[in-house]
């Protein structure tokens, strides 16, 4: 397994969910505290032009692990969910050149918010709307060699795929080879009976993981059970990323030292 952080350019939106802002400063600091990675929360793909990526990367000795996509959901408020429109397919368009960054950077695509909700006027369409979308999507990026990411989330932020046997299920249903889960354990410690067993128990659909603690900060700050959820990975034999999404309390370079440092023990056993 090998570790991540997620960051951000600087002119990220003030509710990205990111440690560290700022391209070359964020990998600076996770090179200095250990890091193999960085997932990238982009809202938009020419925030990480090629050349500025690969010269950041050779600089710092990192890789991209991910590229995740909250943001986009969060400023133009589209989602895979909507009817079909012309804004719908400008966010189709931006999640090709996502893609086709992915293609040269980390090999992934997260799709978690930007999936939108089901919603009450008629949730079926609405869910059949996004596993058409996906499913269009994914056909794109099996052929660029990319893998998109469906993450999990409570269902305080989104009303469907709440679950990872959720996710596991609506992945059968878009039927494509393009698709794996994203389980965040910080959400499954909301909408999960088990944590490692049910990471354990769908690992074949899994191709990555976001940890953090039952309180959204550094693993070790609160009650979850790492030991359990790293001994169910090691025994499924998961040998993908794990990335670190967490609030930058008490300050952004003492969580993401204070995550390392917990997580580096599970790594090297």
């Amino acid at each position: 397994m090998k570790l991540s952080i997620v960051i951000a350019d600087s002119g990220a939106l003030p509710s990205a969910f990111v440690v560290f802002r700022g391209i070359e400063a964020s990998m600076k600091a996770a090179s200095e505290l250990g890091y193999d990675g960085v997932e990238l929360a982009l809202k938009r793909p020419e925030e990480a032009p090629p050349e500025k990526l690969d010269s950041l990367l050779s600089r710092y000795r990192l890789e991209v692990s991910a590229i995740s996509t909250g943001q986009v959901y969060a400023e133009l408020g589209l989602s895979f969910s909507d009817p079909p429109s012309a804004k719908k397919e400008t966010l189709v368009k931006m999640f090709h050149g996502f893609i086709d960054l992915a293609a040269g950077y980390g090999g992934k695509v997260n799709i978690g918010r930007v999936r939108g909700n089901k919603g009450t006027q008629d949730p079926e369409a609405s869910v059949a709307r996004f596993v058409e979308t996906v499913r269009e999507l994914a056909a794109y990026a099996e052929k660029k060699g990319v893998t998109l990411l469906m993450e999990p989330v409570n269902r305080y932020e989104l009303d469907f795929v709440n679950s990872v046997e959720e996710g596991a299920r609506i992945i059968e249903r878009i039927g494509s080879g393009g698709i794996k889960l994203m389980p965040d354990v910080f959400h499954m410690n909301i909408e999960d009976a088990t944590i490692g067993g049910e990471l354990e128990k769908w690992i074949d659909k899994i191709g990555y993981v976001h940890l953090a603690d039952s309180n959204r900060l550094a693993p070790g700050q609160g009650h979850t059970d790492f030991d359990d959820i790293f001994a169910h990975l090691k025994k499924a034999g998961y040998a993908g990323w794990v990335s670190v999404e967490i609030l930058p309390k008490p300050e952004p370079y003492t969580a993401a030292q204070q995550a390392a440092v917990f997580l580096r023990k599970y790594l090297r056993e």
